[in-house]
């Protein structure tokens, strides 16, 4: 473990004015605008389900791979889940395919869907069950939303031989290490209200959330020393969200659309020969080359 510091108050001000460069519509390309293609809640739910499962690779085989997909679900994303039958549908997910993900994969996801909402008439509803309202994070939620997931029925899509990972790659936990990011990611969006996030969920408090961590996040959280760890995995998402918890302990998830964005526009300069000398957070950052 590497040396994290505490967050000056310095720092709130400058991640402020970055949070407010970017909370606008279609600021930079991004898979949440798919999202609010749909303007009925249960639709954007779904849609971002699905949406933030497929959120890894390049940004633009990302947004390639959920058009697909939604042409596939059609129009009305939450009514084609609800009637979702795997005998008549899983098919017509077959020319389907993102990195290692298959159609049939994409189907059984679509079918595990459909089992929340005929179980507790939501993913909001199903991911409650397991979610305690005063926890300080949503950790333990995503573990057991993510086992009772997988302890549905797959046997229609599949039959009796699962992939690997199949569909379990979209129902990550905690406690295997992994930082859950398209998970986190899916809570960001349906939680946190702004010109960004939809905010269409009520029992999880904005509070709660953890930092989506992907390659950029863990870039600018070094940078800027948010984060003890070196190696990536839910204790790095956990601290990094610490962190900026001291910042603002009521949403401090706020801040991971435009620190992600950063990263990706190549802003950031830690470890790179460039250091600060593009980053808008110059002086509160610490980009050293790293050998």
């Amino acid at each position: 473990m590497g040396l994290r510091r505490v967050p000056t108050e310095s720092l709130a001000p400058r991640l402020d004015r970055l949070y407010s460069d970017y909370n606008h519509a279609y600021v930079v390309s991004d898979p949440i605008w798919m999202v609010r293609r749909f303007t009925r809640a249960d639709d954007q739910e779904i849609v971002a389900f699905c949406a933030a499962a497929l959120a890894f690779g390049r940004v633009q085989s990302v947004l390639n791979s959920i058009e697909g997909l939604l042409q596939v679900m059609g129009p009305h994303p939450a009514a084609y889940t609800r009637s979702f039958d795997p005998a008549r549908e899983a098919r017509r997910f077959d020319h389907l395919v993102h990195r290692w993900t298959r159609g049939a994969d994409l189907a059984a996801l679509v079918w595990l869907l459909h089992q929340m909402l005929a179980r507790a008439g939501s993913i909001e509803g199903f991911f409650a069950e397991g979610h305690d309202e005063a926890a300080e994070d949503v950790g333990a939620g995503l573990e057991s939303f993510s086992a009772r997931a997988l302890a549905l029925d797959q046997a229609a899509v599949y039959g009796r031989r699962r992939p690997r990972p199949g569909v379990a790659y979209f129902f990550s936990r905690p406690s295997s290490g992994g930082a859950c990011k398209r998970l986190n990611l899916f809570l960001r969006w349906m939680v946190r209200r702004d010109e960004v996030d939809l905010g269409v969920w009520t029992r999880v408090r904005p509070s709660q959330l953890v930092v989506p961590l992907d390659t950029h996040v863990i870039r600018v959280g070094r940078c800027l020393r948010l984060t003890r760890y070196r190696s990536p995995g839910w204790r790095m998402a956990a601290d990094i969200t610490r962190a900026l918890r001291v910042l603002d302990p009521e949403d401090p998830v706020k801040y991971d659309f435009a620190l992600c964005h950063l990263g990706m526009m190549g802003a950031c300069g830690y470890g790179t020969k460039q250091r600060a000398s593009q980053c808008p957070l110059k002086g509160s950052c610490y980009p050293g080359v790293r050998s």
